[in-house]
């Protein structure tokens, strides 16, 4: 297991009965930048703006999700788009979706630069109107005094160099009637209530792990917003970024294999994905890609 430094670690924790906070000088209007505008892959997202490269369960009850994540920082083309890496729990479709999520994510017109950070998510409304990112509005709960929302996450991996990944759990506490998010064996960051949700206030139905970028680019061109490490699945360890030691969390509150894992990539020539196993990594995959490359003009 790889160990983190956050940059904002190094002046110390917080005071007690506080949390960390991270400061935006840039993008300071946040309820603007806040709020997603497209729907999961899964749930009738629009290809020509949100693209994915994704493996997911769904057909059960599920009460979380886990993964160890491998670290980039990709390159984004522009300020209005965005690359992530991150966990999906999901339930409801369309206007009715609800999703918590978590993971890493470049975002310039979120944090005004093009650092790698860790953040979370949430809607009830199909990414409507309702939810945000990490703390900008009322939902997300924060609990751990020493981790926070929307710090840089360094070290990164390098092509064919060191790699890094961190480990995040989502699960549902059925006593306390929340959806917790862990970080590798730091404790939990903090919580979802549960009544903040309509169809996840029980349990979810699809878990979705992977890649997401924006795709903003004008003129018929692809944009050259990197997905995960910026190379093909194909590349594989060293090259490609992956997932690794995916599990759910079933009714028993036991984290178990996926079982009948689907994978998607709806532009396999722009960012694409491959599924394996094996008694190390357990359930794992490589996806990412370059964006606009001869195949994918």
């Amino acid at each position: 297991m790889c160990i983190f430094k956050f940059l904002w670690q190094l002046s110390g924790e917080c005071p007690e009965g506080t949390i960390p906070i991270t400061r935006n000088q840039k993008a300071r209007n946040f309820k603007r930048y806040a709020k997603k505008k497209h729907k999961s892959f899964s749930q009738l997202d629009d290809p020509s703006t949100h693209e994915h490269a994704v493996a997911y369960v769904q057909n059960n009850v599920y009460f979380g999700a886990k993964a160890t994540i491998n670290v980039w920082q990709p390159q984004v083309q522009t300020s209005g788009e965005f690359s992530l890496a991150q966990i999906w729990v999901l339930a409801g479709a369309n206007s009715f979706l609800n999703s918590v999520e978590a993971g890493w994510m470049v975002s310039p017109s979120l944090y005004g630069d093009n650092n790698t950070r860790l953040f979370t998510f949430w809607t009830r409304d199909g990414y409507q109107s309702v939810g945000c990112y990490n703390l900008f509005c009322p939902g997300f709960v924060q609990t751990n005094t020493t981790i926070a929302l929307g710090a840089t996450i360094s070290p990164v991996s390098t092509y064919h160099g060191a790699q890094y990944d961190i480990i995040l759990c989502i699960f549902k506490d059925p006593k306390q009637n929340v959806w917790w998010l862990q970080y590798g064996n730091d404790g939990v960051i903090g919580y979802w209530p549960a009544s903040i949700f309509t169809s996840l206030a029980d349990s979810a139905s699809l878990i979705q792990w992977g890649g997401e970028v924006v795709n903003t680019a004008q003129g018929g061109q692809h944009t050259t917003t990197q997905m995960g490490s910026g190379h093909f699945a194909e590349e594989q360890a060293g090259a490609a970024s992956y997932f690794r030691n995916l599990q759910v969390v079933d009714q028993s509150n036991t984290l178990v294999p996926p079982g009948d894992i689907t994978s998607a990539a709806p532009k396999p020539n722009c960012y694409d994905i491959i599924l394996a196993k094996n008694d190390d990594a357990g359930d794992f995959f490589f996806y990412g890609g370059p964006g606009r490359n001869p195949n994918c003009p």
